[in-house]
């Protein structure tokens, strides 16, 4: 057993960590949670429910999901949860489409671009991991409300934006919003799934990203060439453009608004120590899938080893510390659950996923969110993506027409793709497993995106990059599944955090390599998006399998 020293209002607070949580022997003797002795200057404890004494009588958390069975509480789940997935795809993807249409305004060249595909994924990279810590300490729902929100304030103000900088900047508060809202969606949705349906409904949620792909795009095409909604004047402008950005705010604003009236997590609630409070929300779970049966449990745990402890303890500790004692202990969280997701137990499976998530963000944002720029090229100049004959090579900054109608339709196109990838992950995913589905999926965008080099007509380009397109969505696909399954309750949100935190700096290079090479030598980055994505879904072999696995 490794010990950690930390100093917190002069005192000493030693903390016991083994590398499959913490001991639930020195659980049983102190009678309390050694995490919640951190709190225990501050700390109330419930008066103990009715409870036979039974062992029996002790249920399981998955088993209670068992109990709630499923219908129209979950459907609506989804559907929040999917809104809220697709407002974060909205905030991503839109900047793709409005650059052919915003070289002008904000005087922008390749390179500039490149920094504004990559400046969201900047604040991703920041805000993933915060948020994602927060939400271990504080909930899952409280943080979900805040990141939406912080997303939807941040891209108005980018739509009002009349400088290019002042644009960025934020661009860069949208994304931290983002960056909470991504990671902690899924952890909140997965805790309410039993796992023999985990998969399957993880893999449906992760389609609303293609939805938000779509709605992008299609908002696109119908907002960005009517020129006839701009407004402009000496001092301020508001083309088409920026209406096209104002209107992609809907969907993370209302999904905040919505959030205040769900639940938290039960999952969530019972590790804090609120089982009660956790009962609760799994009979509200169970009447609104307006079920027959009675639901009733007169004890709840995580995992079937729980019940010892349970039996010997008999009570939980419900935090209400003071909120400095509060931001002291979400420091010392953030740090205890980072720790415990490089100890021995997690190390291999952390590095791993690492890897995969840098690999296939730099390969699939590093050439997707370029997509509308480089339809754009070809209609105005005709050839393929690195035909160096059709001008493509020029300094694109200086031509201010308006995209046409076609550029939109094409990517319009290229985001409807994702489609047919994600109606067959969620058909086969429990049948043939996370990991086949993740690494076939890589190693074929990649073979797709080195032939992207060779074709040289129009709608060759669009074929292709379709075909990148309904491949390369299923590896996302089964990463956000296999992220929820592979690690515990108690650091799943952190997990979470820190693998999008390494997808973002993977986001960040593509883009700026992209933007700094398309002009010059775009063979280059067309290689390396090839050959990461292939070399990501050879390493994802070595993943455990989760495939009808209890996750804790």
């Amino acid at each position: 057993m490794t010990t950690y020293n930390f100093r917190i209002n002069d005192k000493h607070k030693k903390v016991h960590c083994v590398e499959t949580g913490w001991d639930s022997s020195d659980l049983m003797e102190s009678a309390v949670d050694e995490r919640s002795q951190l709190l225990a200057d501050d700390a109330t404890v419930d008066s103990k429910r009715s409870f036979s004494g039974e062992k029996s009588k002790i249920t399981i958390f998955e088993d209670a999901l068992l109990l709630c069975g499923f219908g129209r509480f979950h459907l609506c789940l989804l559907l929040l949860c999917g809104w809220a997935v697709s407002s974060d795809a909205i905030e991503v993807l839109s900047i793709s489409f409005l650059l052919p249409s915003a070289t002008c305004d904000l005087a922008l060249t390749s390179a500039d671009k490149g920094l504004l595909n990559s400046i969201v994924f900047l604040g991703m990279l920041v805000g993933g991991y915060v948020w994602g810590s927060l939400a271990d300490k504080w909930g899952r729902r409280n943080i979900l409300v805040w990141s939406l929100l912080v997303n939807g304030l941040g891209n108005l103000g980018s739509s009002v934006s009349q400088t290019f900088w002042l644009f960025l900047v934020c661009r860069f508060v949208s994304g931290i919003g983002v960056g909470g809202s991504m990671p902690v969606v899924f952890t909140y949705y997965t805790e309410f799934q039993h796992k023999s349906r985990r998969g399957a409904m993880i893999s449906v949620l992760a389609t609303f990203w293609m939805a938000g792909n779509i709605i992008a795009a299609g908002l696109a095409w119908v907002v960005i060439p009517r020129e006839y909604l701009s407004v402009s004047s000496d001092s301020f402008s508001f083309h088409s453009w920026r209406v096209f950005v104002a209107l992609c705010t809907v969907p993370s604003l209302t999904s905040a608004a919505i959030f205040v009236l769900m639940p938290e997590s039960p999952k969530f609630l019972l590790q804090i120590g609120k089982e009660q409070e956790a009962i609760a929300v799994l009979s509200q779970v169970h009447s609104g899938n307006k079920l027959t049966t009675t639901f009733q449990l007169e004890a709840l745990v995580l995992a079937e080893e729980d019940k010892d402890t349970y039996m010997a303890v008999g009570f939980h500790v419900k935090r209400t510390g003071h909120p400095g004692w509060r931001v002291k202990y979400t420091i010392f969280k953030l740090f205890e659950s980072t720790i415990h997701l490089f100890g021995k137990s997690l190390r291999r499976t952390t590095l791993i996923l690492l890897l995969i998530n840098f690999t296939l963000a730099f390969g699939y944002y590093g050439l997707f969110l370029w997509f509308p720029e480089l339809f754009s090229r070809i209609d105005k100049y005709g050839g393929s993506f690195c035909d160096l004959k059709t001008g493509n090579t020029t300094d694109n900054s200086t031509v201010c027409d308006q995209p046409g109608d076609a550029v939109y339709v094409e990517s319009f196109l290229t985001s409807i793709s994702n489609l047919p990838g994600n109606v067959l992950t969620v058909l086969i995913v429990d049948r043939i497993g996370r990991k086949p589905l993740l690494a076939s999926s890589m190693v074929l965008s990649g073979i797709s995106v080195f032939f992207l080099w060779f074709v040289k007509t129009r709608w060759q380009n669009v074929l292709m990059s379709c075909l990148f397109g309904a491949i390369s969505v299923c590896g996302f696909n089964m990463l956000d599944v296999l992220q929820t399954e592979l690690f515990p309750t108690d650091v799943r949100s952190t997990a979470f955090g820190v693998q999008t935190a390494s997808l973002r700096v993977g986001a960040i290079l593509g883009n700026i390599i992209f933007g700094v090479l398309v002009d010059t030598h775009c063979a280059v980055p067309m290689l390396l998006v090839a050959g990461l994505l292939a070399f990501g879904g050879l390493a994802s072999i070595a993943l455990p399998n989760t495939t009808g696995r209890d996750i804790h």
